[in-house]
């Protein structure tokens, strides 16, 4: 039976991939606006969520948890990293200057998918 933290995961899964697949094909074109520091926020905020449900998967013995959770480590170290120069730690390379909003938008397309698909996931 689903249960409210798997309608919880589709619902911010769905917000997510719309923040990125809006921008992209031309509709919302404010969120194109939107600081990168914003983004990173959202990104390691998304990632931990995804690593969270994924935890879940993965001990109801769904194998898709395991890619959940390699998603949402990349995607957590891709948020992190800048997070955490911005408040002086870490060497400069964490910085990645070389994302920009079309590879933040990939991002946010990819953890939405992975959350939507926690929502079922985790039931199984």
């Amino acid at each position: 039976m689903m249960q409210a933290r798997d309608w919880i995961s589709g619902l911010v899964g769905a917000i997510i991939f719309l923040l990125g697949l809006l921008p992209m094909i031309g509709k919302f074109t404010f969120l194109n606006n939107l600081p990168v520091s914003l983004l990173t926020w959202i990104v390691a905020g998304a990632g931990f969520y995804l690593a969270l449900n994924s935890i879940i998967e993965i001990t109801n013995s769904n194998v898709v948890g395991w890619w959940s959770f390699g998603v949402a480590i990349a995607v957590l170290i891709i948020g992190l990293f800048p997070l955490l120069n911005g408040f002086g730690i870490g060497p400069a390379w964490f910085e990645f200057n070389w994302l920009n909003r079309t590879a933040y938008n990939v991002i946010f397309i990819i953890e939405g998918i992975f959350l939507i698909i926690a929502t079922f996931a985790m039931e199984l």
